[in-house]
């Protein structure tokens, strides 16, 4: 299904043509009945003679319903460009043209209303004018079709039109990242909150989770409707109502996005392209009250010109947009941007940083992923592509980062191994970055949690105080000058255990414990140290620290004066 906004001039007869190809009014207010004027978004669908459908979005031709023509463009395959005959080419025709482009629509069909109204000369001039108007813009190989909508005069030629466009746009690409800007907000009676907009870059499923933003609000899909029909699952390009479970219809409103959990950034500022409209009278500067419009929203910018002072008419540049919501975006959004003072669109363009970190005053910006990597230096490739929509194979471990940047990293760890000598470096010592690069260097070994060179000899394998102390058993005897540093790494490593200034080998330990056990086995009460110091032969020096680590693994627990089983305590032999 391609989604079809109209465009053009107020009065020029949108609604109505809408009407005669769907048979569906989108004029839904009391008001716009009246007074002849859409105010609001209108949708409408229908099913070309190929047999394809096509949904309309209704937008408002006035200019005082401007911020309502740019809630329902946002997300559209292509546009409907409807001028009279009876006045041509008008005011709100140029800039209905100038915010589609700016938007990044490349396909459309233009109908020429109000046919009956004028002779065969008025209409070929009409139509020669609307020629011109739009060369060099992407409708100047649009067919112009004339019809009067109220005799169906031309709208078979019409439809036939419209089914070449349909053929002809791409469909809306999947890219599992599913967003629904919302347009629409009602409480259905007995089904709660529903929202309608136009879905874009993934799939929606029925029961799945979702999340409403701006506000990070959390709800549960509970149904699904499309064109008229309940489905469990939609794809991009469609126009879409959720009924939503979770949230009120007063906490959300026109402008929040339907987005899934965790796979979006949300972000108050962006960098961006920005193409300055030539038909303004004025430099683009930060001076001025702003208004972008982007998706559905309509929100107040702060506006920064990076690499100049202003923009001229007609120029190209990069700008820097601040924002009083975090929304979620990605690279290659499209945003509109007016200034509310002068009430005129400046220009438009194209997100190309949701999360800048480079000073504004030195912010080049583009798309690549190359830049958001050198700027950034290290970037784990989850949070890349939440920062640029694309899956990006990690340089090294879970990471993306610069050939220089890695081997340099590389040099500084071979450096600090080699210095580290025969003890080995600490990996606890390295960052994240260092330690995925320790991982693949040649000529290193890593053992206990420490890397060394592999043609260094570890000193702690076989270390002489290890089997001193182990030869001592329960009642170790260890000169008075030891080696610290030794001590320290054979506690480390889990060899040797220093308990009140005595020194027991792991394997000590273990045979404490089977003592222990023993003693539990045959009296459960509980066993007293001196017990424990009997059945093993120590003195009270010894005794009292061994029972100690005991007690301190959860081996055994003290009761007043006795030792009673832990959850840890071995089953004896």
């Amino acid at each position: 299904m391609r989604v079809v906004a109209t465009a053009g001039h107020v009065d020029h007869g949108k609604s109505s043509l809408v009407l005669a190809l769907t048979g569906t009014d989108p004029d839904r207010f009391e008001e716009e009945k009246r007074r002849g004027l859409t105010i609001d978004l209108g949708f409408a669908h229908t099913m070309l003679p190929s047999g394809a459908g096509v949904s309309f979005v209704d937008v408002p031709g006035h200019v005082r319903f401007l911020r309502n023509m740019l809630a329902g463009v946002g997300g559209v395959d292509a546009c409907l460009f409807v001028v009279a005959a009876t006045e041509g080419w008008k005011p709100q025709s140029e800039e209905h043209l100038r915010i589609l482009e700016l938007l990044g629509l490349r396909h459309g069909v233009i109908a020429v209303t109000k046919r009956d109204l004028v002779d065969d000369e008025w209409l070929e001039i009409a139509m020669l004018e609307i020629s011109d108007h739009v060369g060099d813009t992407f409708l100047q190989s649009a067919p112009i079709v004339a019809i009067d909508s109220l005799s169906g005069a031309g709208l078979d030629d019409l439809r036939a039109a419209l089914d070449v466009l349909v053929a002809d746009t791409p469909p809306a690409a999947d890219r599992e990242r599913p967003r629904l800007w919302i347009d629409r907000v009602f409480a259905a009676k007995g089904s709660g909150t529903v929202v309608t907009g136009t879905l874009t870059g993934g799939r929606l499923h029925h029961d799945a989770s979702v999340v409403i933003e701006p506000g990070a609000h959390t709800a549960r899909i509970r149904s699904i409707q499309t064109l008229g029909s309940s489905v469990d699952t939609i794809g991009a390009g469609n126009r879409v109502a959720l009924n939503l479970n979770g949230v009120s219809h007063d906490e959300i409103g026109r402008g929040h996005a339907v987005v899934t959990p965790g796979r979006w950034r949300t972000t108050d500022r962006f960098d961006a392209s920005l193409d300055v409209l030539p038909s303004l009278d004025h430099d683009v500067s930060r001076r001025g009250a702003y208004l972008a419009y982007i998706g559905s929203r309509e929100l107040p910018v702060t506006v920064r010109v990076l690499g100049a002072d202003a923009l001229a008419p007609g120029r190209s540049g990069a700008v820097r947009l601040f924002l009083p919501d975090a929304l979620p975006l990605l690279p290659g959004d499209r945003y509109v941007l007016r200034e509310s003072g002068r009430d005129e669109t400046i220009g438009g363009g194209e997100v190309l940083d949701i999360s800048p970190v480079t000073r504004a005053s030195k912010a080049r910006p583009d798309r690549s992923i190359e830049r958001i990597v050198a700027e950034r230096g290290w970037v784990d490739v989850d949070e890349l592509e939440l920062l640029t929509g694309e899956s990006v194979e990690p340089t090294i471990g879970r990471w993306a980062t610069t050939d220089a940047l890695l081997d340099e990293t590389r040099r500084r760890v071979v450096t600090a191994v080699e210095e580290a000598g025969e003890l080995g470096l600490d990996l606890a010592a390295l960052d994240e970055h260092e330690r995925a690069v320790v991982d693949t260097l040649d000529g290193v070994t890593i053992e206990a949690g420490r890397a060394r060179a592999a043609d260094v000899i570890d000193p702690f394998d076989d270390h002489p105080l290890a089997a001193l102390v182990l030869a001592g058993g329960f009642a170790p005897e260890v000169p008075s000058d030891l080696d610290r540093v030794a001590v320290r790494e054979l506690a480390r490593r889990g060899i040797l255990v220093e308990r009140d200034k005595v020194l027991f080998h792991r394997d000590t330990i273990a045979a404490a414990a089977e003592v222990a056990a023993e003693l539990l086995a045959a009296d459960p009460d509980g066993f007293t140290v001196a017990q424990f110091r009997d059945r093993t032969g120590a003195s009270r020096k010894f005794a009292l620290p061994l029972v100690a680590e005991l007690d301190a693994r959860g081996i055994t627990r003290r009761r007043d004066d006795l030792r009673i089983a832990g959850p840890r305590l071995p089953t004896p032999r």
